[in-house]
């Protein structure tokens, strides 16, 4: 198993059998309340003993990472790929060994987004949007003043150009 780095952050299952390294800054903090991100969840949650990923108010709270910064300390084997419905360009990956929702990737992006519950630190950043609120429950109230998009922010695109443009470059 692979040590992490100083600048790492630590994704893990429930009984830490599966575990990832995350370098640097995350590309965006964001909690998402699409159609597909609470089925998803709602069907991982649904499988035995899973833990709950989802805030009280329905969303999937996420950091985003490039995929030159998401690297598999151990337990790799443990995983196995969840889609909605067939032919979906979106993998949940689970821990096998606890059902634990590790992270979301969408084909043909060059990013990962970690399920914020699966991260190892009790000083993590705090949201800084929420994304896709037309799908979220009118009943539930806003727990806090984080900006909130219908959609797809345009500053979500604009980094995801620059974060592609890094990579290329290798920075």
């Amino acid at each position: 198993m692979a040590a992490p780095s100083a600048m790492q952050r630590v994704v893990s299952c429930v009984c830490g059998r599966v575990r990832f390294g995350a370098d640097g800054a995350p590309m965006s903090r964001a909690v998402c309340y699409c159609d597909d991100c609470q089925a998803g969840a709602r069907l991982i949650e649904a499988l035995p003993n899973a833990p709950r990923f989802r805030d009280d108010d329905g969303g999937t709270s996420f950091l985003t990472y490039r995929d030159d910064r998401f690297k598999c300390l151990s337990g790799e084997d443990l995983l196995v790929a969840y889609r909605i419905k067939e032919g979906s360009p979106t993998r949940r990956m689970i821990a096998s060994c606890c059902n634990s929702a590790i992270y979301l990737k969408f084909e043909p992006g060059f990013w990962v987004s970690i399920y914020r519950e699966r991260l190892e630190s009790d000083d993590l950043p705090p949201p800084e949007m929420r994304i896709q609120t037309k799908y979220r429950r009118a009943d539930a109230p806003l727990p806090d003043l984080t900006p909130c998009y219908r959609g797809i922010p345009l500053r979500l695109f604009v980094r995801g150009v620059f974060a592609r443009i890094a990579m290329a470059v290798g920075a």
